[in-house]
């Protein structure tokens, strides 16, 4: 009997709860952390340009061997640049992809990392892992890197190597000294498409060593390369990007 007086005590206190708790998002305030229209799109198969400067982009992946997508955070250089580069495998236009990223930390240094060298260098290549798994689901992605279909390694892991019937993607090219650049854009073999994407503006490095913006602008005079140049008008992350990247 007492546990069953205190089980009803309990239901008059909850009962009397409400007119005491309000909600921490009201209906009012317009915002609700559940409502994800207005913050995330669903995944769709095919990706389409949300700005007329991303369409020049997927059009110049379509019609050139080298592309350099430059330009400020949040404005889908990486994630486009994947998505073609999983396009061109599915239909076998190529036999494999191959990403690169420079492992250079933000800003700290994160010290001794533990396990293999493939454990060390995961933090590195997480943003390039998430893409992927993004657009092929992360079932299908372990297959297709057990199988050699898709490759992910450190820039310093490129040199010697000659890159046929490749999609190759330089991810965080910013961070790339203008020597690491010329050896990467060097590796280009036959029937292969190169991109390298980056914010020349927004370097790890110390100041002057980051070559992507001299190669940016020594490559646009070049014929059969396409330097697209991204702004804020083309960020496609929350809202707040663009406006903070406005001040900072």
């Amino acid at each position: 009997m007492a546990k069953r007086s205190a089980r009803h005590k309990f239901r008059e206190i909850r009962s009397s709860e409400p007119a005491n708790v309000h909600a921490l998002f009201p209906r009012s305030s317009g915002w609700n952390p559940r409502d994800a229209d207005a913050r995330d799109r669903k995944y769709v198969k095919n990706v389409k340009a949300m700005s007329p400067t991303q369409q020049a982009l997927l059009d110049a992946i379509e019609e050139r061997s080298v592309v350099l997508a430059l330009g400020p955070a949040g404005t889908g250089k990486t994630y486009l640049a994947i998505a073609k580069a999983v396009e061109a495998l599915d239909q076998s236009r190529v036999s494999r992809i191959v990403l690169s990223r420079p492992a250079v930390e933000a800003g700290e240094s994160l010290g001794f990392l533990p396990g293999d060298l493939e454990d060390k260098l995961a933090p590195y290549l997480r943003p390039l892992y998430d893409a992927l798994t993004e657009r092929l689901g992360a079932k299908r992605l372990r297959q297709l890197v057990g199988e050699g279909a898709i490759e992910i390694a450190p820039v310093a892991y490129m040199r010697g190597r000659t890159l046929n019937d490749c999609f190759i993607v330089i991810d965080e090219a910013q961070n790339c000294t203008y020597g690491q650049l010329k050896m990467l854009l060097t590796r280009l073999g036959w029937r292969s498409t190169m991109v390298l994407t980056g914010d020349p503006d927004q370097t790890d490095l110390l100041s002057g060593m980051s070559g992507l913006g001299t190669i940016g602008d020594k490559l646009e005079r070049v014929e059969g390369v396409s330097v697209i140049r991204l702004g804020e008008a083309d960020i496609v992350r929350h809202p707040l990007v663009a406006g903070m990247l406005t001040v900072l």
